[in-house]
């Protein structure tokens, strides 16, 4: 399957970021910027090429069959977001039952400009002790996969401006809704290597 995926994407001039996610079992993913439906099926077939089997966070009722069978092939996992205990306990819930986790998320939490990212997915990251991989999609350049790995420090709004200013290199396929400099506090970081 991933070298299909590899091949379809190929295809369609889109190249995979050779940085691959290795000794890594359990990881917060971060995925960015996020313009267009079509970042989620580019971002799953670079998954399968990696042969990562990544997971996402999708509100129980939707579940239904047949819309459920597809969506859990996917990699959705239902959350409730009436019960108790919130989403953040869910999927930190998730993490401990699972040896193998990658929790994908997209922050901006739509498609259209949003500066004020949701901080779910730092606190999932936090309270899982797991790292979070930072994941991007670039439109002009047709490339797109693993940047590298970051270890929440505790202080989610400066955590939050680093990983805005590594997306903030990249141009979604609509980039006026993507990342604004002005968003950014510090100078963009370079990639860094796997440790």
């Amino acid at each position: 399957m991933g070298k299909f995926c590899f091949w379809l994407l190929k295809l369609f001039g889109w190249k995979i970021d050779s940085t691959t996610p290795q000794n890594v079992k359990q990881a917060v993913v971060v995925m960015g910027p996020h313009t267009s439906n079509w970042d989620f099926v580019i971002g799953k077939m670079a998954f399968a090429h990696y042969k990562v089997n990544a997971k996402f966070l999708i509100k129980k009722e939707l579940f239904k069959p047949p819309m459920g069978w597809i969506l859990k092939a996917m990699g959705g996992i239902p959350v409730d977001r009436k019960k108790n205990n919130n989403i953040t306990d869910q999927a930190v819930k998730y993490f401990q039952e699972h040896e193998t986790c990658y929790l994908v998320f997209t922050p901006e939490g739509t498609r259209s400009y949003s500066p004020n990212w949701k901080k779910g997915f730092y606190y999932i990251a936090q309270n899982a002790n797991v790292p979070i991989y930072i994941a991007y999609i670039d439109y002009k350049r047709k490339i797109g996969g693993f940047h590298s790995l970051f270890e929440p420090t505790g202080n989610s709004d400066a955590d939050i401006r680093y990983i805005k200013s590594v997306l903030s290199q990249f141009q979604g396929r609509f980039p006026e809704n993507g990342i604004r400099k002005e968003e950014i506090e510090q100078p963009v970081p370079q990639k860094q290597e796997n440790p």
